[in-house]
């Protein structure tokens, strides 16, 4: 079920999660609440290491896996989840503004803009350099 308002369960369950996947070995360069303005709905971006490959598909089921074996499929479905590459263009410009370590921190940014984007509404756990071995575009 698409999320149109983002309450502290949904924040809670976001950092549960990046918790599962950072123990799992799995570990998010980027995770983060972000509102779609043109949806009306939040999604949890994250940018997970690319796995030898790994298909989408084969990576969003991966997650399932976490989502059921860590009790988190009530407070999310794979649907509310949003993968991106480490080199995403709007992870790259968040990336001017904000950095974070390897931690989960709870930063809100909201009505921001940078280089002439706005950033209607987001909620930071992570934010870190991609990895050296990806090129980060703009």
């Amino acid at each position: 079920m698409a999320k149109t308002t983002l309450v502290e369960r949904d924040l809670e369950a976001g950092a549960t999660l990046i918790r599962a996947l950072d123990q799992a070995g799995w570990i998010p360069s980027a995770a983060l609440w972000f509102y779609l303005p043109d949806d009306e709905v939040w999604r949890l971006i994250l940018a997970l290491p690319e796995d030898g490959g790994l298909r989408q598909q084969d990576a969003y089921r991966r997650l399932a896996d976490v989502l059921e074996t860590n009790g988190l499929s009530e407070a999310l479905s794979v649907d509310d989840v949003g993968l991106a590459r480490p080199d995403d263009q709007m992870l790259t410009l968040l990336r001017h503004a904000i950095s974070t370590g390897p931690g989960i921190s709870g930063i809100r940014f909201t009505h921001n803009t940078i280089n002439n984007v706005l950033i209607e509404d987001a909620y930071i756990y992570r934010l870190e350099a991609p990895p050296h071995n990806i090129k980060a575009t703009a």
